[in-house]
């Protein structure tokens, strides 16, 4: 089974390829789902989280606070290294289940899709890493229009990323999204059938 990670920027255009890839039939574990599961009421998780962070960090439902939990890691860099710790060793093992899953199905090909797969140093335990790239001011002006982005918001947001020079240098593969969206389709197809190629010859 190839197992393929999906990454990009914000604003790179990375959910669109995904989104075509499904529609041509790749199964794709979203890490962000992943994330969101890791930490659901009553998981071992959760239960960490609050041991370390204070019972400030829930809801009263039993939940997670992710506002609450965001001030605190967006100020602190120990603590946010800490939150890391307790969910990513949780995701990796829902990864793992997913795959193993899909594997048993007869999956070829799985996609992972990774906002920040270089970021949290994941991009060795893929056989292929895709990139969807495009130029910042392109994002910029995506960010603003699209999202209601205020102009110095959506700078910091793209400061806050590693550079897409690095990760261009780091990918196997580099899907360019500068243009239109069918421009930017048709590029994700190419791409996912050079992928089937791979592991039907």
């Amino acid at each position: 089974m190839l197992r393929v990670a999906l990454t990009g920027n914000i604003a790179s255009g990375k959910s669109s390829v995904a989104r075509v890839w499904a529609r041509l039939g790749a199964p794709i574990i979203d890490a962000d789902v992943l994330a969101r599961r890791a930490v659901e009421p009553g998981s071992p998780a959760l239960e960490r989280i609050a041991q370390a962070f204070g019972p400030g960090v829930l809801e009263p439902g039993g939940g997670l606070d992710r506002e609450a939990m965001r001030a605190i890691v967006f100020r602190d860099e120990a603590a946010r290294r800490r939150l890391e710790a307790i969910v990513h060793p949780e995701v990796a093992r829902l990864r793992r289940e997913e795959e193993q899953r899909l594997e048993r199905e007869g999956a070829r090909i799985v996609v992972n899709d990774i906002p920040l797969l270089f970021e949290v140093g994941l991009e060795d335990e893929f056989d292929v890493v895709v990139l969807v790239d495009a130029p910042e001011a392109v994002r910029l002006e995506r960010l603003v229009r699209d999202r209601g982005l205020d102009p110095d918001e959506a700078r910091r947001m793209i400061a806050a990323q590693m550079p897409a020079e690095q990760k261009r240098r780091r990918s196997d593969i580099v899907i360019e999204n500068a243009g239109t969206l069918e421009e930017l389709e048709a590029r994700a197809e190419r791409v996912w059938r050079e992928l089937e190629r791979r592991v039907s010859g």
